[in-house]
């Protein structure tokens, strides 16, 4: 079998261990990263570093690139794009990829009710303006999310986001008038409860939510991941949302589904949404919609989403032509190639393939997701379900050593998380399986513990 990863060099190699020091010197501390090398070159699924060393992406930079680097039709679109013009600023004089792009975001997003489309720069900045927007038209301040839920790195994002370290810690006082609801997680449901009792129990968790936090007339938002991301790929029941939009109709709550990692594609669908039967009220956008580049969007009911005024919604950069003709492209990409199909198999073969495993390694505690939105929660054994965050990490690193880029999450830090580009081929996604097998079995065996 042809390989696909190829590691030529001890990480970080001679280039990579240059740029290493200069990025010390000049990036604060507190921007991150997972693996002590630099891009070079990247491909489909392939990502290549400065040093020659070849990668199978499992991370898709973090969910951005469902279309994969450098699609072909991606890279035309961007180069007619920058011949004509790169940008005017939407504010001042108009562009028809912007029309375009939120013409078929509108077209695409559920529900035959008549729509409108806000077009921004980051999935924060989308999540900013859908509270704003929901705030306008509701006259309400109060906005609801979830426990484990992500969304943002912003003020209000960050207001949202449930996860202390490493998102709020010290960054405090934080928005007012943002509360957290319970929300299901069930892999680690109360012991001797059915997943049907668990279920019944969530709604009604919610329930008393809105009787013991917040008052129902005053929310004028409930904000929710159909698939949580960084709190672990967690997936809620259809008839827990389900019960949650039907008490924001009752409320008269706009309904809010933050589709910015789980959007076009990784979930099977356009949006993961659809997965419940649901019509949400506004939807945020970004990630994997512009293919690497910065774009985001809102899309909401026409009579919602006109209810800011002129010159209250909008930015400098917001909806940029060069992300709106990548996104177009990117559209055009998942339909032509039938991703939506794609990230069904992809998905698929992940389960099945940690299915087998789970059956000789004890610290696989539960493989769960939609589509190619896959997640393994790594654990002490599964009779505890104590998380190993410390395992979870041994196996990423080793994993990426060997030629995989694979990202962890969770609540716990102790979740293996797989946003690998829908283009895959099947060979590269059974190697990049095969390395991160090896590195489990390796990882979790006495020498390495």
């Amino acid at each position: 079998m042809t390989t696909h990863a190829s590691i030529q060099t001890q990480l970080p190699g001679p280039k990579a261990s240059e740029l290493l020091e200069r990025r010390h010197n000049i990036v604060p501390n507190a921007v991150s990263y997972g693996i002590p090398t630099f891009a070079a070159k990247a491909e489909g699924a392939k990502v290549t570093d400065v040093d020659g060393n070849t990668f199978i992406d499992f991370a898709g930079a973090i969910g951005t690139i469902n279309v994969g680097h450098c699609h072909p039709t991606v890279k035309a679109a961007l180069h007619d794009q920058v011949d004509q013009y790169i940008h005017t600023g939407f504010n001042v004089m108009m562009y028809e990829p912007y029309i375009e792009l939120a013409e078929k975001l509108a077209a695409l997003a559920p529900g035959s009710h008549d729509k409108k489309v806000l077009l921004q720069n980051s999935g924060a900045e989308a999540v900013e303006n859908a509270v704003k927007i929901a705030r306008k038209h509701t006259g309400r301040q109060a906005v609801v999310t979830f426990e484990n839920g992500f969304h943002g790195r912003t003020l209000m994002t960050m207001s949202m986001t449930s996860k202390v370290k490493p998102y709020k810690f010290g960054f405090g006082p934080f928005a007012p008038e943002v509360y957290k609801a319970p929300f299901p997680y069930p892999y680690r449901k109360p012991e001797g409860m059915t997943e049907e009792e668990y279920n019944l129990f969530m709604i009604e968790e919610f329930k008393k939510f809105l009787l013991t936090e917040v008052a129902p007339e005053s929310i004028a938002a409930v904000v929710m991941e159909p698939v949580q991301g960084e709190g672990g790929f967690i997936v809620p029941e259809k008839s827990f949302v389900q019960a949650v939009k039907g008490l924001c109709e009752e409320h008269g709550i706009l309904f809010v589904a933050d589709e910015i990692q789980t959007g076009f594609g990784r979930t099977g669908k356009y949006f993961a949404i659809d997965h419940y039967d649901v019509t949400p009220d506004l939807i945020t956008v970004s990630k994997s919609l512009g293919a690497g580049t910065p774009i985001s969007g809102v899309i909401g009911r026409s009579e919602v989403m006109d209810a800011a005024g002129a010159g209250e919604l909008g930015g400098t950069y917001s909806g940029n032509p060069l992300g709106c003709r990548a996104a177009i492209a990117a559209i055009e990409v998942i339909e032509n190639e039938g991703l939506n199909e794609r990230a069904v198999h992809i998905g698929n073969v992940v389960k099945d393939r940690f299915h087998q495993l789970s059956e000789d390694l004890d610290c696989i505690g539960e493989i769960r997701g939609l589509g190619a939105m896959v997640a393994v929660e790594i654990v002490e054994d599964r009779d505890t379900k104590a998380p190993d965050k410390l395992l979870t990490q041994k196996i990423i690193s080793e994993a990426q050593h060997a030629g995989l880029l694979v990202l962890g999450a969770g609540l716990y830090g102790n979740v293996i998380r797989f946003l690998m580009p829908l283009v895959i081929t099947d060979e590269e996604l059974d190697e990049g399986l095969s390395i991160l097998e090896t590195a489990i079995k390796n990882c979790s065996t006495p020498q390495h513990v």
